[in-house]
């Protein structure tokens, strides 16, 4: 009997092949925002036969998923990521946004970039991990939710809960979130900018613009205050990670102009530095604002923490992606805390660390977005990569 031996060009092939099959498989699910769509449903079929533990819920229209494979004993690590999509319409599109297509050997359709182009390679590169005969050590997790896109409010948090309720402390999470600028593997998030957006009511009282000595305008107390909010002197910034403000709106409700407005509303947003967390930047705006304290209310919305994973003088993760990046493309990635936020602070804490690494980010929520095919097979080996980093017992550094 012959044995067939698959040569190296082969099997990147045959790698490039089921990575592409199960981006395909992924976009065809039309998994707008909170809805999984089959998604979750399809990712548990294919980890259950690997051999993962699977626990599914679903809370308001929300599908969380929480799949697990222990090998040995040793560190505990987690794939994290999102099925959920923005919606697309097909207006202006090259194919159906749900399709999948193939055109120029590139994966278009919507969330191909954000994210399931990365919950793809990270399947390929589980698939190699479970399947080949290298000892391993450890116990690996998968946490996905259909709830990224949103509020983001019953997804990742809740699948953070549920693993402080079983008792389970993650060393580390890997952050499937496309990170990379120009090429794969350039840039990968060693953190996020924390989040916290306020909606000010200012008070003053209201009379006839002939007789502004018997008022109090609202509207000139607004520009006092955004003077005072936006010359805040940011001094817990941390190197490459500075702390913005912007108002985001300014709104007058008044139908007359000869009548002084008694009230104005300011919204504003704050992305901050790694150096605060969110009760820091409250203390911080209150300070600026508090002779005023009379006039203003404030309503706290949509906090996000910040996070930051620095190298460890063991098991580091931050170590372990950079090795894996450097050996599938040659260069070490640039650490990056800049962008939006992501799941990543859910899991995140004095003992997590968490990293994000993925696929280019130039075309995510955009029409035509996409992924190129040799994008998609260089994160999967990246991922590969890093999960032999991780649990191959002899293999780990």
């Amino acid at each position: 009997m012959t044995l067939a031996i698959q040569t190296p060009l082969q099997t990147k092939a045959n790698t490039a092949q089921a990575v592409v099959d199960y981006l395909q498989t992924l976009i065809k699910f039309n998994s707008v925002t909170p809805h999984q769509a089959g998604a979750i449903d399809w990712l548990e079929s294919q980890l259950a036969t690997l051999g993962f533990e699977c626990e599914q819920t679903t809370f308001n229209n929300v599908t969380n998923l929480i799949a697990k494979i222990r090998f040995d004993d040793g560190p505990i690590y987690a794939f994290s990521g999102h099925i959920d999509v923005v919606p697309a319409s097909p207006e202006h599109w090259c194919t159906d946004p749900f399709s999948g297509a193939i055109l120029d050997d590139a994966v278009y359709g919507r969330g191909a970039a954000d994210m399931k182009g990365g919950v793809a390679a990270m399947l390929r590169a589980t698939e190699y991990l479970v399947t080949n005969k290298d000892a391993k050590k450890g116990t690996f997790y998968w946490l996905i939710t259909s709830d990224e896109e949103g509020e983001a409010e019953y997804g990742s948090l809740l699948i953070a809960e549920r693993l402080v309720q079983q008792g389970v402390c993650l060393d580390g999470c890997i952050v499937g979130e496309p990170t990379s600028h120009l090429k794969v593997g350039d840039t990968i998030k060693n953190g996020r900018r924390g989040a916290l957006s306020a909606r000010l009511h200012i008070a003053g009282k209201a009379g006839h613009v002939a007789y502004p000595e018997n008022t109090i305008n609202a509207a000139h107390l607004s520009a006092d205050v955004i003077k005072r909010l936006t010359s805040i002197d940011w001094l817990c910034d941390e190197p490459g990670s500075n702390t913005s403000l912007q108002i985001t709106g300014i709104n007058i409700d008044n139908v007359v102009d000869n009548m002084v407005p008694a009230q104005c509303e300011l919204t504003f947003n704050v992305r901050y530095s790694h150096g605060y967390k969110s009760a820091d930047i409250k203390n911080e705006i209150q300070f600026s604002l508090g002779d005023l304290a009379q006039s203003l209310s404030i309503e706290w919305e949509r906090p996000c923490e910040s996070f930051y994973t620095s190298h460890q003088s063991q098991n580091c993760l931050l170590a372990y992606v950079e090795q894996a990046v450097l050996s599938v493309t040659g260069s070490y990635p640039l650490l990056s805390t800049s962008g939006g936020t992501s799941d990543g602070r859910f899991f995140a804490n004095n003992h997590t660390q968490v990293i994000e690494c993925g696929v280019r980010n130039n075309t995510i929520h955009q029409v035509n977005e996409h992924v190129p095919i040799e994008d998609l097979v260089k994160i999967e080996q990246i991922y590969t990569q890093l999960l032999i980093n991780i649990f191959n017992e002899n293999a780990r550094c």
